[in-house]
């Protein structure tokens, strides 16, 4: 009998070409997304089912796991994906920014781990994969302090449920990424700013000019490397608990470990100075 994975945040880069290779790879695939009715490619694959999920609203995360269980019977594997990009000054961050930032990335795996749980504990295990940053173990990124805030807490949030879920044969694994080609990142991104506040302006342009090289030199990940990962953990042929991919993200992890803390912030301020 083919597994099943369920997936949020399909409808673009990362989530989509996951759905896609595990459906090449034979699995059912429940493909969740905000906006269903605009999705044209997901639907040509027969063993792809998509059902609509805005992941901050509880109400809708428990619709679409009742349906996607409904339809494929059981589901072996979750992945949270779906997240987003809040950056620039704390002090000019709006109300709503700064609670959509930890609604998405960090709410809305709770919500959807908290809604599967009693069907893997059901099914005797299950597996939730959940994708975080480099970013939220290396180093938290000027002008990122929310968005850094978010995946530290998920990478908090998976920690902890590993006690409580591996004697329920509920596995956690972790994806450390920091972006991959094609996955438009920047189009993902919120800044916070103010017109009349230009205190933050020179750090600003040095961040984004950094993103902008970043996008368009090789410093990005190829996304199929981002999605073998995925898989690998998903088909048991990997069973580490976290998979830090790419050049960026491993050097940093090697810097951070081999230096004090207050040496580490030093030398990754100075790229901003």
């Amino acid at each position: 009998m083919s597994k099943t994975v369920f997936i949020t945040g399909t409808s673009s880069g990362l989530g989509k070409l996951t759905a896609i290779r595990f459906a090449e790879m034979g699995w059912n695939v429940a493909a969740t997304m905000r906006t269903p009715n605009k999705e044209t490619e997901l639907t040509g694959y027969d063993n792809i089912k998509i059902f609509k999920l805005d992941v901050t609203n509880v109400h809708e995360v428990q619709t679409s796991v009742d349906q996607a269980i409904a339809a494929f019977g059981k589901i072996d594997v979750v992945i949270n994906n779906a997240g987003m990009g809040t950056y620039g000054p704390l002090e000019l961050a709006q109300e709503e920014a700064i609670d959509w930032q930890f609604a998405v990335n960090t709410r809305g795996p709770i919500n959807v781990i908290r809604k599967f749980i009693p069907h893997f504990r059901a099914n005797g295990g299950g597996m939730f994969i959940n994708i975080s940053s480099f970013m939220g173990i290396t180093t938290a990124v000027p002008l990122g302090s929310l968005y850094n805030m978010s995946k530290f807490a998920l990478e908090g949030l998976t920690e902890g449920l590993y006690y409580e879920l591996k004697p329920l044969n509920i596995e956690l694994r972790l994806i450390e990424q920091g972006g991959s080609t094609g996955n438009n990142f920047k189009n993902s991104i919120t800044w916070n700013r103010d017109d009349n506040i230009q205190d933050y302006e020179n750090l600003m342009t040095k961040v984004q000019n950094l993103m902008n090289h970043a996008e368009s030199s090789s410093s990005l990940d190829d996304p199929q490397i981002i999605v073998d990962a995925i898989a690998a953990l998903a088909t048991g042929e990997s069973n580490k608990f976290r998979t830090v991919i790419g050049t960026a993200g491993n050097d940093l992890m090697a810097l951070r470990n081999s230096v004090s803390i207050e040496e580490y912030l030093e030398t990754i301020a100075k790229n901003y100075m």
